[in-house]
């Protein structure tokens, strides 16, 4: 049996590693990987494993984004930080949830129900309820302090959200910055994933506002914005290149 370790923190996955050859000599490991990006670019150029074990927050973004990425049918334990509530809501649809630090019984009893009654043909189905259940209601408007005053932007009239000076701040269509109490890592799990990406560690794009992607050195990309008044060029950061191009494409 072949199973694919997707795990940012390398002590959990020597860890998980060491655990899953005590569980069964006979496993082997497929491969050890950190982010989404890498995980996708695998993906494209491997076999799929039998089994996934998969750390839910990357160290570059969710793992569902891998999943929107390429497609993927192998069945999935899914191991997380959340908390008791989230781990009650999703257990009935996937193979386990574990919650870290990862007990060495609890990935043994997962391995087993794996082995005992999973079957590929189902996974589809069982990923999609799970991921549904996981999806946060993306906002439709911002409330905005302004002064003393207090204004409502709708979603789809923000271009941008950005880092300046620390700061996180909105950029309107309408040409207007207001600064905002909340990271940018906050607005990411606000709004729609569809019509919003974030390319880099201080920028999160509306795709109403790219003009043009040009390439830009060997490995980044460079995007052309319009409707606002910020600046016309964003680079993509080179480690989300891969999975901004799959965003662009669908």
């Amino acid at each position: 049996m072949k199973v694919l370790i997707i795990e940012d923190e390398r002590p959990a996955a020597l860890k998980l590693e060491r655990m899953l050859r005590e569980i069964d000599p006979g496993i082997e490991i497929a491969g050890r990987l950190e982010s989404v990006e890498d995980t996708t670019n695998w993906w494209l150029s491997n076999s799929p494993p039998d089994l996934l074990l998969m750390d839910i927050q990357l160290e570059d973004g969710l793992c569902f984004e891998i999943f929107e990425n390429v497609a993927i049918r192998t069945p999935v334990i899914f191991i997380t930080a959340f908390d008791e509530y989230a781990l009650k809501a999703f257990k009935v649809n996937s193979i386990d949830y574990l919650l870290k630090p990862v007990d060495p019984g609890s990935l043994r009893t997962a391995i087993q129900k794996f082995k005992t009654y999973f079957r590929t043909e189902d996974y589809t189905e069982i990923f999609e309820n799970l991921l549904n259940q996981l999806q946060t209601k993306t906002k439709e408007r911002f409330l905005i302090k302004v002064g003393e005053h207090y204004k409502s932007i709708q979603t789809a009239d923000i271009a941008c959200f950005f880092i300046r000076e620390r700061y996180c701040f909105i950029g309107t269509f309408r040409g207007k910055e207001y600064a905002v109490d909340f990271s940018l890592d906050t607005a990411e799990k606000w709004i729609d994933p569809e019509r919003f990406y974030r390319v880099n560690r201080n920028f999160i794009i509306n795709y109403a506002a790219i003009k043009d992607v040009v390439a830009y050195s060997s490995s980044r990309l460079k995007i052309k914005s319009e409707g606002w008044e910020g600046p016309e060029d964003i680079l993509v950061s080179r480690e989300r290149v891969a999975a901004f191009k799959a965003w662009m494409d669908r």
